[in-house]
């Protein structure tokens, strides 16, 4: 059980990833290049607030279970 918590680890780094990638370049990017007010809103809180929270939550999980934090003892 603790191998398998352990590759969902590389699973949960590998989903921050991809979502930190998505959001960026599928969400922010765009509404950045629109340039109405309306868009920059969205944009500014997908990059600065969103994306780092995301990203730097999955990663944190996947780095701990890389490491052996919830390994059971037994």
């Amino acid at each position: 059980m603790n191998a398998i918590k352990r590759i969902a680890g590389i699973l949960w780094l590998a989903v921050g990833g991809a979502a930190g990638y998505y959001l960026l370049i599928n969400q922010a990017i765009p509404k950045f290049g629109t340039g109405k007010p309306e868009d920059l809103i969205p944009a500014l809180i997908y990059t600065f607030i969103l994306c780092p929270l995301i990203v730097g939550s999955l990663a944190t999980f996947g780095i701990y279970a890389l490491k052996g934090e919830y390994d059971s003892e037994s």
